[in-house]
């Protein structure tokens, strides 16, 4: 007994010094130190999309767009993602916008956005543009709509827009284009 005693003191022993010397298994392999990634925000950066999404990743620039509905113009940011740059790449549009339960104002775009590095779906805030993927829909938020599978935030509208979107009751026709300036 004392012989398997002293056997198991000393690789507790054996096993506690190369743990702290950085040589124990702890599932790596070989002698490389193991770097663990510090992400940040750089100061100037874009701050997270609403809606509780983070899809910021690679957003350094941003796009803007105008949206006239008769008489009245909108500013609106589009964020740079590969959703955003599709729909750029389509303009200019007009779209037949219907209104869906008070919140939001809807309508289709002539071909799909892509959704690479976006999530599943989100919960948008008021004032977002967005896109509706399974009804390939442009979709300008100005109401409290909660979260939902397929929605992808792709932008937020500038200023009162979203205020002044409320006042418009039933479907508009928009035309989107870049705004130039």
């Amino acid at each position: 007994m004392p012989r398997f005693r002293t056997a198991v003191c000393s690789t507790l022993v054996t096993v506690v010094a190369l743990t702290a010397a950085g040589c124990g298994d702890s599932g790596r392999s070989g002698d490389a130190p193991v770097v663990t990634p510090v992400t940040s925000t750089p100061p100037g950066s874009p701050s997270p999309q609403p809606g509780g999404t983070d899809a910021t990743a690679g957003q350094e620039e941003q796009m803007k767009i105008r949206i006239t509905v008769g008489e009245q113009r909108f500013a609106a940011t589009l964020f740079d993602s590969a959703a955003g740059r599709d729909l750029l790449a389509q303009l200019p549009l007009t779209i037949a916008m219907t209104d869906h339960g008070s919140v939001e104002k809807t309508g289709p775009l002539p071909a799909p956005l892509r959704l690479d590095g976006q999530p599943d779906g989100a919960d948008p805030d008021v004032g977002d543009v967005g896109y509706y993927a399974p009804g390939n829909d442009f979709v300008l938020y100005y109401g409290d709509q909660s979260y939902y599978p397929g929605i992808v935030i792709i932008g937020r509208l500038d200023g009162d827009a979203a205020g002044r979107i409320a006042d418009m009751e039933g479907a508009i026709t928009a035309t989107v284009d870049v705004h130039a300036g």
